[in-house]
């Protein structure tokens, strides 16, 4: 049985650059606005599992940086850019229905 979407929040509330953390079913998930893209990934750098809703996000590229090691990870694919990190993180896929974002997690 597929689950519900999981509502972020409004595509206003979410301009370019902006992100918002939300946590369902044992989860923690960033959303990021990246340049008017959205794009959903596991709150947790798989180096050593810092969050990376704190990290800096470069809207040229699509990636964003762990702030404690400084690893930079694709938001599309979730792949690591640059080390110490070498094992990709979850993404999940956005929606957004009648101005109103989703991430689906199942």
């Amino acid at each position: 049985m597929a689950s519900s979407p999981l509502t972020v929040c409004s595509l206003p509330e979410l301009s370019s650059g902006e992100r918002r953390v939300v946590r369902a079913a044992g989860l923690e998930l960033v959303v990021l606005n990246c340049g008017g893209r959205l794009f959903a990934i596991e709150n947790r750098c798989s180096h050593e599992a810092t969050p990376l809703a704190d990290g800096e996000l470069d809207e040229t590229d699509c990636s964003i940086e762990c702030p404690r090691h400084g690893s930079r990870f694709d938001l599309r694919t979730g792949r690591p850019l640059s080390l110490p990190a070498y094992q990709p993180i979850d993404v999940f896929p956005v929606a957004v229905v009648d101005d109103v974002v989703t991430v689906e997690i199942d």
